[in-house]
């Protein structure tokens, strides 16, 4: 089930952030979206979930995200916002165990359905042997491990994540890399912000640019992340490293 803007602007006051959006995003794929600073990114993700109002419309499918029953966009739609957060010093199983809660009544106690998705949800983040610990006991790394699996935990057919490897050490942000790889795999959706080009390059099939607002660029990795595309959008010098997949990397600043 793909997702789809179409013609989306979002405007904060009287400055436009998003200036008419038109792209799908394919299930079973992993996009990667990149730009500068301000460039709408986190926007992009946060109205694909109608958590801000826009023009145009965002569907999921053919279906509106905006009209959604909000319990079955909550099953639908994961979201790992860039400033994921726990306000309660609970354990780290209760606090993947959240992600489940779109699947359930409030008060009723999980299923083994549902154990079984933390289960895995905490196998597949390396974080089993955190579950008993109180999350504000953990390091920065390990909470946002707990917090992907909370999102993991949901298995949603879409998951949306704002910097995900930003606090993880090379090991955990590959054991990330694979997890959301397989997750793409398995048929379903990923669409990650990134400010990495090279782990843009190793993650994702696909890449849009963003720039002021609007889309710069929007294709398969081996087409978008070319020096041609990426130096008017970062102001920045770009070479590629040769090999089975080349990886385009920052040089230096243009103009100086």
């Amino acid at each position: 089930m793909d997702l789809t803007f179409d013609h989306v602007g979002v405007s904060r006051g009287k400055r436009r952030v998003l200036h008419g959006i038109d792209a799908t995003l394919r299930a079973g794929r992993v996009t990667a979206i990149l730009g500068p600073n301000g460039a709408g990114k986190s926007t992009l993700l946060k109205a694909a979930l109608a958590l801000l109002p826009t023009t145009g419309v965002v569907r999921l499918g053919v279906d509106p995200v905006a009209t959604m029953d909000p319990r079955a966009r909550a099953r639908a739609i994961g979201y790992l916002p860039q400033d994921a957060a726990v306000h309660w010093n609970i354990r780290a199983r209760d606090a993947v165990a959240l992600g489940r809660l779109p699947h359930r009544s409030a008060y009723a106690a999980p299923s083994a359905v549902d154990e079984a998705a933390i289960d895995a949800a905490l196998a597949a983040t390396e974080t089993a042997h955190l579950a008993y610990r109180p999350i504000g006991e953990l390091s920065g790394g390990e909470r946002a491990r707990v917090l992907l699996a909370r999102v993991l935990a949901g298995e949603p057919r879409w998951l949306l994540a704002d910097e995900p490897l930003a606090s993880l050490d090379p090991a955990h942000q590959l054991d990330v890399i694979a997890r959301l790889r397989a997750v793409a795999a398995g048929g379903r959706g990923v669409a990650i912000v990134l400010h990495d080009i090279v782990q843009a390059g190793r993650l994702a099939d696909d890449v849009m640019v963003l720039k002021d607002g609007r889309i710069v660029a929007f294709g398969a990795v081996a087409d978008v992340l070319t020096p041609a595309t990426l130096e008017p959008v970062f102001e920045v010098a770009f070479g590629t490293l040769a090999g089975p997949h080349p990886i385009c990397i920052a040089i230096e600043r243009l103009g100086r």
